[in-house]
């Protein structure tokens, strides 16, 4: 039986995390934490995690244990299957909380404490624990939002925290945005809220409830339009890739796809006019400062467009590049062959079971120079680990049969 812990170190190194999410807020959050050394035990039900249904799938992968979906936010951990609907497996669960820092969920309202196994239980068994959760309003215990047994998604999160508010290409046309920010940003911010609630259970040997709800996070996200609003008493509304408040700040077509362009600074302006060599613009009193820029944002952006249409991305980098902060709008494909990413080592090549390919995936930015976290580990089968975590927390060999001849448990067969 292999060991389900992984060598080598991180700053977060000696943490024990058991994780009880599902889909990508609660994987991501405790991805990051496992980046950083924490030991994850991924606990899942008898099914598995629902996404790991999902794909993509690489062609010569018959066995299907998981997508690139799961396969991306699931690395480092240690699966263990759980049937927290029977009693015998809540035992198991307040049996493992003893031994751990961190819980961490996303469940709606009220399931855990339905369970018997809700935050004020769990202190209960371990004062130290740092117990954490992903909503989609939030708690109770710290606010009770009129909308907190409402279920909620990525989707719901950019609708209602503002986001799409302000996204689009008109004023009449909200539009998420691509990645699922109301559920990414949301984790990233549970695991500094844990990461901080960990600091202080060091220090005091208190544990604590920590909550982030998926709404609120986007609203902080979202800072912008709450002081506009409050200042000017004008609602925000979506205007493009433009900025309200800048200028210029914004994308423009080049020959072979598009750039982003940024010289709202009037030190940056006046660099960019020397470049698209018009130099006259710098000195024009309709443009020599953003305010003046923001008033006069359509003949800005008419220049810049008419000087960038005929070049390609890269001719426009090479001039401006150094000089003017911009960049190329990228496609995956551009990232990919772009030296930027393994210059910063920026991608994870990690083995898929059931394959001959790996799995690319995006690396952790967070780079420590002197707590280097342990080399990733693909994401487990369902149930992989479930024997080796539980024998680590004191399960003698004759007790594990009989929960998986329950079907308390189950784990991983190669059939």
């Amino acid at each position: 039986m292999s060991s389900w812990k992984r060598e080598g170190g991180g700053p977060l190194k000696g943490v024990t995390v058991l994780d009880l999410t599902q889909m990508l807020a609660g994987p991501y959050c405790s991805m990051m934490l496992s980046d950083m050394g924490a030991e994850v035990i991924k606990v899942e039900p008898i099914g598995g995690d629902q996404t790991r249904k999902q794909g993509p799938h690489f062609d010569d992968d018959t066995d299907r244990h998981y997508g690139g979906y799961f396969h991306s936010v699931n690395r480092n951990k240690a699966s263990v299957t759980l049937d927290l609907k029977q009693q015998a497996g809540r035992e198991v669960l307040l049996r493992m909380v003893a031994g751990v820092d961190v819980v961490l969920e996303n469940f709606r309202v009220g399931v855990m404490d339905r369970l018997g196994l809700g935050y004020e239980r769990l202190r209960e068994i371990n004062p130290k624990l740092v117990y954490a959760c992903i909503r989609g309003f939030g708690d109770p215990r710290t606010g009770a939002s009129p909308y907190a047994h409402w279920p909620a998604y990525d989707v719901v999160a950019q609708a209602m925290g503002g986001l799409m508010g302000i996204t689009g290409p008109d004023a009449d046309s909200p539009i998420k945005i691509g990645p699922g920010v109301g559920d990414i940003f949301p984790a990233v911010q549970t695991a500094f809220g844990i990461a901080a609630a960990l600091w202080h259970a060091e220090r005091t040997g208190q544990g604590q409830f920590l909550d982030v709800a998926m709404y609120d996070s986007i609203l902080s996200l979202c800072e912008r339009i709450v002081y506009q609003y409050s200042y000017t008493g004008e609602i925000p509304k979506p205007q493009g890739t433009s900025h309200p408040l800048l200028c210029p700040f914004d994308n423009f077509p080049a020959r072979d796809g598009w750039v982003t362009i940024a010289a709202p600074r009037d030190n940056l302006w006046r660099e960019l006019c020397r470049i698209i060599g018009r130099p006259d613009m710098a000195e024009d009193p309709r443009y020599m400062d953003n305010p003046s820029r923001v008033e006069n944002a359509v003949e800005v952006r008419a220049v810049l467009a008419q000087w960038c249409a005929p070049r390609s991305k890269q001719q426009i980098m090479e001039a401006l590049g150094g000089f003017v902060p911009a960049g190329p709008i990228n496609t995956a494909e551009d990232i990919f062959n772009d030296p930027h990413i393994p210059a910063r080592s920026m991608f994870l090549r990690l083995q898929h079971p059931g394959s001959r390919h790996s799995g690319t995936f995006a690396a952790p930015p967070i780079r420590l120079r002197d707590t280097p976290s342990t080399g990733a580990r693909r994401a487990p089968m369902l149930g992989e680990h479930t024997l080796a975590v539980l024998k680590s927390f004191g399960y003698t060999g004759h007790e594990l049969a009989k929960l998986e001849e329950e079907n308390v448990i189950a784990s991983y067969s190669k059939g």
